[in-house]
């Protein structure tokens, strides 16, 4: 065969191809499993992170085997529900939901909402952990927002932990980074009879003396405007979604007062 001919040149090209598409393709199954046990574990410590359980350092000093073993005995109930506050399903407690599965449900959440099963996951200390998932400036933002159990006729948060694919270092990319941004999250309250159930503000939320005037307000990260307005349109977007489900779990003046009573 003639090696410096064209069809000599095809041929070889060719193979060589197919070959290194045959290596990939085992290599990429045969680290499948490994990659969606490292996403598990990775979801896990987000969730359990946001309920306050440790920090995501020492979840990931941890290890995935002992991410899922503080999980499973932690978590006490995992359900889906839909649009109406109605639970609609169960989830295994050892299933999550990945970032993948959010944006599914994100896509019907911004169109057929009637279709959306979005999960509420209630841990044996009664912390309530929903997720939230949106678009950034350059990709995905994501996270989770824990809830106290209920009290006073309101849901206050306990912690959030949010991520994203490509936000830009030192600015959008705070929304993970910046521990002080996330633990601004800590006892707020969102309004879940509001038009606007929660806000990331810009210049600040509004004081007056000194102290904040609304429950539902964060202070944007300065220079990340856009991605602040993301992660804003990510929370109100999912909590609207999970309103119905959580009014009607506020505990009512009725039940307090009847329990101090007792």
């Amino acid at each position: 065969m003639n090696t410096n001919g064209n069809f000599y040149t095809f041929i070889y090209t060719a193979v060589i191809v197919v070959a290194v598409a045959a290596v990939l393709a085992f290599v990429s199954q045969s680290l499948k499993a490994r990659q969606e046990a490292n996403e598990k574990a990775d979801t896990i410590s987000q969730m359990m992170t946001a309920a306050g359980f440790a920090t995501k350092a020492e979840f990931q000093k941890m290890g995935n085997a002992a991410v899922l073993a503080r999980y499973a005995e932690e978590i006490g109930s995992a359900v889906l529900v839909n649009v109406q506050g109605e639970q609609v399903g169960e989830l295994d407690l050892s299933e999550v939901f990945s970032p993948a599965d959010l944006k599914k449900q994100n896509y019907l959440l911004k169109g057929d909402k009637a279709e959306a099963r979005i999960p509420v996951f209630t841990f044996k200390n009664g912390i309530i952990v929903v997720p939230v998932y949106g678009a950034g400036l350059w990709g995905p933002v994501w996270g989770y927002i824990a809830f106290e159990p209920p009290s006073g006729g309101q849901f206050d948060i306990k912690g959030a932990y949010f991520d994203h694919e490509s936000e830009t270092a030192g600015l959008g990319a705070k929304i993970k980074d910046d521990p002080a941004f996330q633990a601004e999250f800590q006892g707020e309250s969102p309004d879940f009879h509001a038009d606007r159930i929660f806000e990331i503000v810009k210049g600040g939320s509004l004081k007056e003396d000194g102290e904040e005037v609304l429950d539902n307000q964060v202070d944007a990260i300065t220079g990340a405007t856009m991605t602040s307005q993301g992660l804003e349109a990510a929370i109100n977007t999912w909590l609207e979604a999970y309103a119905k489900y959580f009014i009607a779990n506020e505990p009512t003046d009725d039940v307090e007062t009847s329990n101090e009573e007792d």
